[in-house]
């Protein structure tokens, strides 16, 4: 199947959510309230579903189960990628991710490793990224104190920066904050702390995983060294944020118009999320509008295509582990 699989977006309510996928992207939500666009996802809390050419009305997860050959006849029971946008309209509750060993064994499911891409941020806002404990010991001490204000680090942020949030990193993203992530296809947090909120819906404050938390987080917290690269594909600057084992993620930047041929090296598979303009993909001869809000996987027999228009584009592909 040389053709792109257009995706239609899953929906999740949130405490902390607001109305900016619909007005920044004209999604239809289903509250003022909405948190999370799962864009890309084959995760039993919220598919994706593809929407044009031959698997037309099939969610993602039972294509990939299905039709292997699609993803290159990729090994592993699930799909491993998730690709949401977050609209943080108050702060998210300060959370840490497992890795793939403890999330199997306990989750049974797959580690949290993350990263952000910035769309926007309001002025002042900041978000959580690490701890300052030097022991385990000290970590659990200065929860079970509650000192937040010395144990959590925050960092300012705004629209363009990009962080990689491996498992095991302490995080929260602050209100006032539009992000795309790429994770894992995980759904397991553990909750830190939340700021003492109640949920409206059930009248109480939500539960956290404090010996989880203790458990999985890495002490002492060190900031990832990402060598991020620049290079151009014909008209579009390319940014290559991470390579890791889960994922690759990339920006493809056509703001200023243009043309770019894209040829597919190593993966089997490449992830597609316009986040503005409008433009076209070109595949085997065949044109494909694009514009801001869509989401597309290029499977395994798509190796070669054009992009054109003005665009901005976050890519990503699939790690050895996944």
């Amino acid at each position: 199947m040389i053709e792109p699989l257009f995706l239609k977006p899953y929906f999740q309510e949130k405490m902390w959510g607001g109305t900016r996928l619909k007005s920044e992207f004209g999604y239809q939500i289903p509250s003022d309230h909405t948190g999370e666009c799962w864009a890309i996802s084959a995760h039993p809390h919220g598919r994706a579903i593809v929407e044009n050419g031959e698997f037309s009305g099939v969610p993602l997860d039972q294509l990939w189960q299905e039709h292997r050959e699609l993803f290159g006849n990729a090994k592993g029971k699930v799909f491993p990628l998730l690709t949401k946008i977050l609209d943080a309209h108050r702060d998210l509750s300060v959370q840490v991710h497992p890795d793939d060993n403890y999330a199997a064994e306990h989750e049974h499911e797959l580690g949290k490793t993350e990263c952000w891409y910035i769309i926007a941020a309001k002025p002042d806002a900041k978000l959580i990224y690490g701890h300052t404990a030097q022991t385990r010991a000290e970590l659990a001490e200065m929860i079970k104190q509650q000192k937040w204000q010395q144990l959590l680090r925050y960092v300012p942020v705004k629209a363009g920066d990009f962080f990689y949030v491996p498992s095991g990193t302490i995080h929260a993203l602050g209100a006032g904050i539009m992000a795309l992530e790429t994770q894992q296809s995980s759904d397991t947090t553990y909750r830190v702390y939340d700021f003492d909120r109640v949920d409206p819906t059930t009248h109480q404050k939500r539960q956290l995983h404090l010996q989880q938390s203790i458990d999985v987080t890495n002490v002492p917290h060190v900031d990832p060294r990402l060598q991020s690269k620049k290079y151009r594909v014909g008209d579009a600057q390319v940014i290559q944020y991470v390579e890791t084992d889960f994922f690759a993620v990339y920006r493809w930047d056509l703001a200023g118009g243009g043309t770019a041929n894209f040829v597919r090296k190593d993966a089997p598979y490449t992830l597609m999320s316009v986040l503005s303009g409008s433009g076209q993909l070109q595949i085997n001869g065949q044109d494909y509008s694009l514009k801001k809000g869509q989401h597309l996987i290029l499977p395994f027999q798509v190796k070669s295509w054009k992009i054109s228009g003005q665009l901005e584009i976050i890519a990503s592909e699939p790690g050895e582990k996944s």
